[in-house]
């Protein structure tokens, strides 16, 4: 039963409260008092279409709040629960209008969807006019009207339970199928990773090990440039090596006649030859510079041992 109507700046009216005892109330007021314009709030606080035009000049919205009384078993009840808003004995129903043409609309001031509006409105009112007879083709209504004509509404309300029921219980079936194809492509996963670990044949400190040889490779590039240069100054057209090699074989002519003085010039000519080698060593062939992992590989070997070529 509707309990209370309070509207504000709708159209015409600027404040009104309505307070509707038992049995029948009944508004009168000749053409042009406003009794549309009531009609026409109340419409709209049970889902009707909104229209900037509603709200009343000057004001930047407009307000119903209708407060109902739910008997037990009261059809609004069930879309009530359907829509998880609750609520005791009393309901509030709160629709607002800006002037830009929105809307919003409240149940026991829980926001809602219009749609939750209406069909909670059609449960709670029923407003006849002069084509009540459009009623009859509203086909969300034939079916209740059908259960309430053959006396089996509450046959129709287990049905309903236990539709509802089985939807839920498909949803679990396809919610664990979702996680056994999950854990199946988990496990497809880890069986390829076992077989990969497997294949590698990991060794114990090889982690450590390659991190350092990575560290390694990424300073080929500077040390490469380094033993270019020194390349270039034993070998280039400044080096000192011929002149110090024409030397040291005038020394070693005279090795016989003076040995104690001429033994540090020959250890400097051995020193020499060896210095060359090493140099032709660090000179890495056409084939092998044209990959860079390949040149980089030749110079960290040879930093650790004079056998590269």
């Amino acid at each position: 039963m509707l309990a209370r109507l309070s509207i504000r700046d709708i159209v015409l009216i600027d404040r009104l409260d309505i307070d509707f005892g038992s049995g029948l109330a009944a508004l009168t007021g000749e053409t042009g008092a406003g009794k549309s314009i009531l009609l026409d709030a109340f419409a709209l606080a049970l889902g009707a279409r909104g229209e900037a035009a509603m709200v009343r000049e000057g004001a930047e919205q407009g307000q119903v709040i209708a407060v109902f009384d739910l008997a037990k078993g009261h059809p609004a009840r069930r879309v009530l629960a359907e829509n998880e808003l609750g609520g005791e004995d009393e309901l509030i129903v709160r629709r607002v209008q800006f002037a830009d043409g929105r809307t919003r609309a409240f149940v026991n001031d829980q926001p809602v969807s219009v749609q939750v509006l209406r069909a909670l409105g059609a449960a709670l009112v029923e407003i006849h006019g002069q084509h009540d007879e459009r009623a009859f083709v509203e086909a969300a209504t034939h079916r209740a009207l059908l259960d309430a004509y053959g006396g089996i509404e509450g046959d129709a309300a287990a049905v309903a339970r236990l539709w509802d029921e089985r939807r839920a219980r498909e949803a679990d079936v396809a919610q664990h199928r979702a996680e056994v194809e999950r854990l199946s492509r988990e496990a497809e996963w880890l069986r390829h990773a076992v077989d990969e670990l497997g294949r590698l044949a990991p060794e114990t400190g090889e982690e450590t090990a390659l991190a350092e040889r990575r560290a390694a490779m990424m300073q080929a590039e500077k040390v490469a440039e380094d033993l270019r240069a020194t390349h270039e100054a034993v070998s280039g057209p400044q080096s000192p090596v011929p002149s110090l090699s024409t030397a040291v074989r005038r020394l070693e002519r005279r090795a016989a006649q003076a040995s104690a003085l001429i033994e540090p010039g020959a250890r400097l000519g051995r020193t020499m030859s060896y210095g060359q080698g090493a140099s032709r060593r660090a000179t890495v062939p056409p084939a092998e510079a044209s990959d860079s992992r390949g040149s980089e590989y030749c110079m960290i070997q040879l930093l650790a041992s004079p056998t590269c070529r």
